[in-house]
């Protein structure tokens, strides 16, 4: 099991990174995260939802995401509720102290679905989720050392150099832990180290000295990499093109991993736009997904954004809404059941002739198909996913952004000028993203080829993680080895 000294300190890409090693080896492995907390999802080919860090640890894995990998899943939809996800389907929406009275129902499903694996792969690489020293959530713990403990598994610990406090997070983790929790560490990764080695050296030695445990590796800060985030929004891209794609960052955005394609794309400069921060010029803005709609709306209006894209509007410049985004542009958006937060109705951006009822059937599903929102562009090829809780219905959407395995889906305005559509990933297919870039104003000669960079980006970490593997057979006697 891969643990963290915080968030975000590489538990998922050393997963990854280990999934892709062991595959190359002829191993059998799969990716494992008990419980999960993020508003960026996939939708495995059964129809589930899971944690997007999982779907990338199974493509590394070379197999096909199931909702084993993920079996506990949190959306939040506001700062002390979210919606329960488990074994890929939604099971209730809870507040923080009903979801804790519910954990050992969670962890039936975690221990059900762990066992699965166990019977089917020769290795099982588990993650956990932020740190195991929060001493306010270790009772009924099923993320962390909780699990750990339950399936006596090993634990490595990983901390990020590069935010500075390396070996006070280490030690100070392991303060937090019980005796046995601390034995079940059998060592340590440092993560993203940048310079001379020889001048961290002393600090490791001084480390395994006062931890008795060995730092298996220090893995170095790999730039330019092309992996799905699992929730935090990437605020910086590698490239600052001419062509500029504004988002506002809404609070309960879902999904931002839409628009990894766009910043990996030479020619276009993508920019988040968070609370407070003005508004600048584009030539593209598009609204994204959201997990509370209604809720994200009315910080939008707060924000000044309707003013802003009305001004676009009339300058020439072209809208996009994706899921949520897409209900925003409408009418009005409907939740008579609370699907979201107080029973109610919003008034929407009315830019496009729909209105929107939130329904409590979560639509989950993979798609392909051909766009159809410009002259000369039926052909081009789109897929991706569906993930949404809602029914559009009105004039706008006689007028079809594409057409998914027969069927009309989304909407384009009558000028011509805004597109909504609830599919997910539609930037991900070259054909898709160059057709979407042409409408909007971009005429390049550039293809980006998301599957191509996430692979290369694969192959790269596992590279990088090569001793990391080889200490850890050498400690367990040959992982995937019976």
């Amino acid at each position: 099991m891969v643990q963290g000294t915080t968030s975000d300190a590489g538990k998922s890409t050393v997963v990854a990174a280990l999934c892709r090693l062991l595959k190359q080896r002829g191993v059998r492995v799969a990716p494992f995260k008990p419980q999960n907390m993020a508003l960026n999802s996939a939708v495995t080919p059964g129809g589930g939802e899971i944690g997007r860090a999982q779907a990338l640890q199974a493509i590394a894995a070379g197999i096909e995401p199931h909702t084993d990998m993920n079996p506990v899943l949190l959306k939040p939809s506001s700062d002390i509720g979210a919606q329960v996800i488990i074994h890929g389907r939604v099971r209730a929406d809870m507040n923080a102290r009903d979801y804790h009275r519910y954990k050992p129902v969670a962890m039936k499903a975690v221990l059900e679905s762990h066992a699965r694996l166990l019977e089917q792969y020769d290795a099982v690489i588990v993650e956990g989720a932020g740190s195991p020293a929060e001493i306010n959530l270790r009772a009924r713990d099923i993320a962390n050392m909780g699990f750990a403990e339950a399936v006596d598994c090993p634990v490595i610990l990983v901390a990020d150099i590069d935010r500075g406090g390396v070996f006070a997070h280490l030690v100070g983790t392991l303060s937090c832990l019980s005796q046995s929790e601390r034995d079940r560490i059998i060592g340590f990764v440092i993560n993203r180290f940048r310079g001379d080695i020889k001048l961290l050296e002393p600090g490791l030695e001084w480390l395994e000295r006062e931890t008795g445990k060995p730092v298996l590796a220090v893995l170095p800060y790999l730039h330019g990499l092309y992996l799905d985030a699992e929730d935090a929004v990437q605020a910086n891209q590698a490239s600052k093109g001419a062509f500029r794609v504004v988002v506002p960052s809404l609070p309960r955005m879902s999904n931002h991993t839409d628009f990894d394609a766009l910043r990996a794309h030479p020619d276009v400069d993508l920019r988040f736009v968070r609370e407070g921060e003005a508004i600048p010029g584009a030539d593209l803005i598009i609204v994204p997904g959201s997990k509370n709609t209604r809720g994200d709306l009315a910080w939008l209006q707060a924000q000044g954004w309707p003013a802003q894209i009305a001004r676009h509007l009339r300058y020439g410049g072209k809208v996009i809404g994706i899921c949520g985004g897409f209900q925003m542009l409408g009418q009005t958006v409907a939740d008579p059941h609370g699907i979201e937060g107080a029973p109610g109705s919003s008034e929407g951006l009315g830019l496009l002739g729909l209105e929107t009822e939130l329904t409590r059937d979560k639509r989950l599903t993979r798609v392909e198909g051909t766009c159809a929102f410009a002259d000369g562009v039926e052909l081009q090829r789109v897929a991706g996913y569906e993930i949404h809780m809602g029914v559009s219905h009105g004039v706008a959407m006689g007028r079809p952004a594409f057409s998914i395995e027969g069927r009309p889906e989304g909407a384009v305005s009558n000028d011509g000028h805004i597109l909504g559509t609830y599919l997910h990933g539609l930037f991900d297919h070259p054909d898709a993203c160059v057709a979407l870039l042409r409408w909007a104003g971009l005429h390049s000669d550039h293809v980006v080829d998301t599957s191509q960079l996430r692979e290369a980006s694969l192959d790269r970490i596992a590279a990088s993680a090569e001793g990391l593997l080889d200490k850890l057979n050498a400690l367990r006697g040959g992982i995937g080895a019976g």
